[in-house]
């Protein structure tokens, strides 16, 4: 889906260009984001090798961005060492936040006070940082939202990626000022429990992304995810909340230049 010369640009948010899912066209579809109107992307850290490409991948592209973090789901590769190497990474001039960091309790490994204990340390480097954070969360609802708490999260500020939860853990989230990342699955059939919440949510607390390769929007669900199916989003996005399709990419992008504490220039 081609976007229109004379509309906003989009703003994607949270992307994994770094994924070898892209080795084989990576340039080319990169090279073809700013043609279509995708003017700003994130590129968002797992481990340190994806850190380390996501730095490469900035480094190229003008108008790509990364965020450097280590998934739960990874953080069995942190120790003091790693640590500080993350930290140092998290001072360059082009990372715009710590991330994605948080608890995915759907895998089993590693425990989960190992999840626990280096979320909260990636919280306070964001701190350190000044940077936002990036925050994944599955299955872990109310442990999210404990050391969130205890560490003044509210004071960090962020986005809560790929938001999967229900209205009223949204409010919590609310409350601390943190934004949310609407993706593909806002087009799926089955989900209800997104589409209430969006409803629910503030245009101005919304950003969007595709967590590409994976989460494709109808009509392409399972396929191949990237930044030029974003408009079926938008789409989806405008019709939940009543306003035209310009809107929801103009008021996006801004969310998204306020969340990351960028320049508004494209």
């Amino acid at each position: 889906m081609r976007i229109p010369d004379n509309i906003a640009p989009i703003f994607d948010t949270h992307a994994h260009y770094d994924d070898k899912a892209f080795d084989e066209d990576r340039e080319e579809l990169l090279s073809s984001l700013p043609e279509n109107g995708i003017a700003r992307v994130v590129n968002i850290g797992a481990s340190m090798d994806s850190c380390r490409r996501t730095l490469t991948l900035a480094e190229k592209y003008d108008y790509l961005y990364a965020a450097f973090g280590i998934h739960p789901n990874e953080t069995a590769e942190l120790n003091e060492e790693v640590f500080a190497q993350l930290k140092k990474m998290c001072l360059w001039k082009k990372c715009v936040a710590v991330g994605e960091i948080g608890l995915d309790y759907y895998w089993k490994e590693p425990e989960r006070e190992v999840q626990k204990k280096w979320f909260a340390r990636q919280l306070n480097l964001a701190r350190e940082c000044r940077l936002p954070v990036v925050i994944h969360s599955r299955d872990a609802a109310k442990d999210t939202e404990d050391i969130m708490k205890a560490e003044k999260a509210e004071e960090i500020g962020g986005v809560v990626h790929c938001y999967s939860y229900t209205r009223e853990t949204a409010r919590t989230f609310l409350n601390m000022g943190f934004f949310f990342g609407i993706g593909g699955v806002l087009t799926f059939q089955n989900a209800r429990k997104l589409k209430e919440t969006v409803e629910y949510l503030p245009m101005d607390r919304i950003v969007l992304e595709t967590d590409c390769p994976y989460l494709s929007p109808v009509p392409h669900r399972g396929k191949r995810n990237s930044s030029l199916s974003l408009p079926y989003v938008v789409a989806a996005l405008a019709k939940i909340k009543g306003i035209s399709e310009e809107e929801v990419r103009a008021v996006t992008w801004e969310n998204g230049v306020r969340l990351y504490r960028m320049e508004y220039g494209f």
